[in-house]
């Protein structure tokens, strides 16, 4: 039962959004030319509870952003690994230089513990630049299973607010492998390219609590 717990999590957490650190919902941009980023984060998740341990750097290489996760997901008494990459193309212009940007998003993911078959999610990001301050993401796309290979939808909205320079405030809420989450935390700028995330999230009907606090910097190659 924990394995079965810990699968759907290795694809649900194998896509680290450019802009997104560990919330869930990604944007349209991807790093400029001759950038390259790493994202490192952990949390708690869902009822068992389910404790991840995410690392995920990437690269501007040529028109795409690739990258590759390594995650470690794990209930008392059983642990999974996931490591794959990612693939992120923004076929319109960035988000900072147009009001409406659209991006593809690939990932896929492969539970090194157990073995077995890929997983991994496609996305269609969308980022509104609604306000001077303010900007909503629109993410549509699906996920499918290590091991099963069973398909399902997601898709969610989240809105971003930039209070200053240096904080934001994040919210989200989205549909994942048939549960609803709704997610809402900071985002603090330290500097110019580094940042640090923390969130809360209730999961579910029974509306379990998950939280989560990362590290993100984008530095040049």
């Amino acid at each position: 039962m924990a394995r079965l717990v810990l699968l759907p999590l290795l694809s649900l957490l194998a896509m680290p959004g450019h802009a997104g650190g560990h919330f869930d919902i990604d944007d349209a941009g991807t790093l400029d030319p001759g950038q390259c980023q790493y994202e490192v984060w952990g949390g708690r998740f869902g009822t068992a509870p389910v404790t991840d341990y995410h690392l995920g750097p990437a690269c501007r290489v040529g028109p795409v952003e690739l990258g590759f996760n390594v995650d470690r997901a794990s209930v008392p008494g059983q642990y999974a690994y996931g490591v794959g990459p990612q693939l992120k193309w923004t076929f319109t212009e960035q988000p900072d230089k147009t009001d409406l940007s659209a991006a593809l998003f690939f990932s896929a993911v492969w539970d090194a513990t157990h073995g077995g078959r890929a997983g991994g999610q496609f996305v269609v990001p969308v980022t509104w630049h609604a306000l001077d301050s303010l900007w909503i993401n629109a993410n549509l796309g699906y996920d499918w299973t290590p091991g099963s290979g069973e398909r399902t939808g997601r898709g969610g909205l989240q809105g971003a607010w930039a209070l200053n320079d240096n904080l934001w405030l994040v919210a989200e809420r989205f549909r994942a492998f048939d549960t609803w989450t709704t997610r809402a935390g900071l985002r603090f700028n330290l500097t110019p390219t580094i940042s640090v995330d923390m969130s809360v999230a209730r999961s579910g009907p029974d509306r379990v609590r998950g939280y989560a606090i990362g590290l993100n910097q984008v530095f040049s190659r």
